[in-house]
This record gives structure tokens, sequence and C-alpha cells, in this order.
């Protein structure tokens, strides 16, 4: 695959976010030009306000979308359809999509990008490994229970800086139009093995709870999230979390030509930041 040597500036939707903040990283780390697309960059971005769209993507070449809430979630479609148009009509020549692993919804939304009429590259992502670390895990990593309602189903943890280098490839070289890369780790973990590996590496007591939906969707509501969008939040892990996505896929491999992080490397790394020391 051959870098791309245009100096073009690349807009990274959610540049503040896990994967998003990477991206920019390494593109900044490469003296190549980046625009963080969040409500605080400059312009701003707000997948709410559709007047903030075209500001940010002006003189731009290349877009990592990422779209909040959740692909999943009402009106991400159509957004996601209407933000690609757009970027075509202004000129961009690349997309590259985060998306989800087994998740209906999200294939919908990367239709309505696949549609826009530019090069494109989707990033089907399984379960992060920061969300124990930098996410809604790390509170209940920190008091010693991770209640969930997975079950004892396994799922091939990805690491969020195997997602930043396949996004970056996919963003900056040539070669990975029309690829959909299945990003995964190199084994299936349940969450019960997870909370041990991070147990282990923290060198604290961590387990992980099994609940029921209906008990996380009660234990979010407490937490302060609408219900609304709890009982959505709490479907779509019960939907990725049936047994769907307990396989592995060789997206990253088929990306850099190297296998992914292993979730053991990830709890070390992190567990050497302090963040699990409470």
């Amino acid at each position: 695959m051959t870098e791309n040597t245009r100096q073009a500036t690349t807009l990274v939707l959610g540049g503040t976010g896990k994967t998003g903040r990477r991206v920019v990283d390494r593109l900044t780390a490469r003296d190549l030009p980046v625009r963080v697309g969040s409500r605080s960059g400059r312009p701003p971005f707000d997948w709410d306000d559709q007047a903030t769209w075209a500001p940010a993507l002006r003189d731009v070449e290349s877009v990592y979308v990422t779209y909040y809430p959740d692909l999943a979630f009402p009106g991400a479609a159509a957004a996601i359809g209407s933000f690609a148009g757009l970027a075509a009509d202004s000129g961009v020549r690349r997309l590259v999509l985060l998306s989800g692993r087994g998740e209906e919804e999200a294939q919908v939304c990367e239709r309505a990008m696949q549609e826009a009429g530019t090069e494109w590259t989707i990033l089907r992502a399984s379960w992060f490994c920061q969300n124990f670390s930098e996410h809604y895990l790390l509170e209940p990593v920190l008091s010693g229970v991770v209640a969930l309602p997975a079950g004892d189903m396994a799922e091939p943890f990805v690491d969020a800086d195997d997602i930043a280098d396949v996004a970056v490839a996919a963003l900056t070289q040539d070669g990975h139009a029309g690829q959909i890369y299945e990003l995964t780790g190199p084994r299936l973990l349940t969450f019960t093995d997870a909370a041990q590996e991070i147990a282990e590496a923290a060198g604290r007591e961590v387990r992980y709870l099994p609940v029921s939906p209906e008990q996380y969707v009660a234990a979010l509501v407490e937490y302060g999230m609408p219900a609304g969008e709890a009982t959505l939040l709490t479907g779509l892990f019960t939907k990725v979390l049936d047994g769907r996505n307990a396989h592995l896929s060789d997206g990253v491999r088929r990306a850099l030509g190297r296998e992914p992080r292993d979730f053991a490397d990830y709890a070390r790394d992190a567990a050497a930041t302090g963040v699990w020391n409470g």
C-alpha cells in the first residue's frame, strides 16, 4: 500500500473520544494536518446541529466518522447519510466509519455512507478493552464489581490502539477503499476472564457479576441516565453479547499485516498508568 503524500487535512469526528483522540495523536505525530471534530473544536462540530457540518468539512480530504451516542440509536442512519452526502459534495475523498460488530442498525448506517459516492472503509469493532479503564466500566472496576447483562458469553475484546492504527492506515494510505475490517483481539474472553486479568494486573480484587437486563436498566437510571437511553443501551449490550460475536476476525492482520494486541498486554499497560489504583 502506498501512502498518500499530500498534506491534506483529516477531520476526526469524536476527536476527543477513545479512538478519535488516538487517531488525532497519530496524525499529529506524523505532522499531518488534522481537525478535531467536537463541540469544543475550532470550528465546532455537533451531530445535532447540521449548521456546524459544512464549516468543519471545509478543505478536508478525509474523515474519520464516529457517531454519538451510538449507531444503533434512532436517527443515526439519516444523520450519517446526510453527513456523508455533504462530505462528498464538499470534495471529501475518503470516509472511514467506526461501526459495530454484529449490529444490524449499524449496518444500515454503513450503507448510508457507502451510497454517498466517496471512497469508504468500514471498521466493525468488537468491545473495546479501554471500556474498563477510560469509560463507564472504570468506576465498577474501582469498586471491585463489574455488573453487566452479559451472562457467560465470550467476547474478542479489541484494543483501541489497534482501531486507531487501522483508521490511520485507511485515512492516509491507498488500498483500503471498499474494505470492511472486522476488528477483534487475538482471543476470546468471558467477562469473568477479563475481570480476573484486570485483577491480576492491577493487584486488586475485581470480579464480574452477571445481572438481568432489567436490573441493569434500573442501575443506569439510578446513576442518572434517562430511562429511554438506558433501555436502548441495555438492549444493544444484550444483542451484541448474545453469542453472535463470539468468534475471532482477521481485520487487524488484513489492514496492518500484524497480529492484534492481547487483552493481557492492555491490562498490564493500563495498570502501569495507575488508573486502577483508586
